[in-house]
């Protein structure tokens, strides 16, 4: 939420302004505009969430009711009985999308600086 929020502090509203005077409906503003703007701050936002909850396996524990599992949970579980295919899949798949999301934003970040 900060992330977003710190983005959105420094966002310019005449934008937004602007389209909504040239005659655009709402939620095309939103759609064409501002979404586009917080857009990093949104993916980067989700990216540290999901750091955050996987790291916080002692929280998870103490939270969660009886039946129910997180994932870190259930890697950590697995992990300390043996590791299992399942797991070493999880954790290809999780390595290969943070490095796709990563390529990605700095494809972004590039095409952004030059122009």
């Amino acid at each position: 939420m900060l992330v977003v929020q710190a983005r959105l502090s420094q966002m310019d509203r005449s934008l937004e302004e602007a389209a909504l005077d040239l005659g655009a409906r709402p939620l095309k503003v939103f759609l064409t505009i501002t979404l586009p703007l917080i857009a990093p701050s949104l993916i980067a936002g989700w990216l540290l969430a999901f750091t955050l909850s996987l790291d916080d396996l002692v929280v998870a524990s103490f939270v969660s009711g009886p039946g129910s599992s997180t994932l870190p949970m259930v890697v950590f579980s697995s992990v300390r009985l043996g590791l299992s295919p399942e797991i070493n899949a999880l954790a290809t798949i999780l390595i290969v999308t943070v490095a796709v999301v990563v390529i990605i934003a700095a494809w972004m970040l590039a095409r952004r600086e030059r122009g």
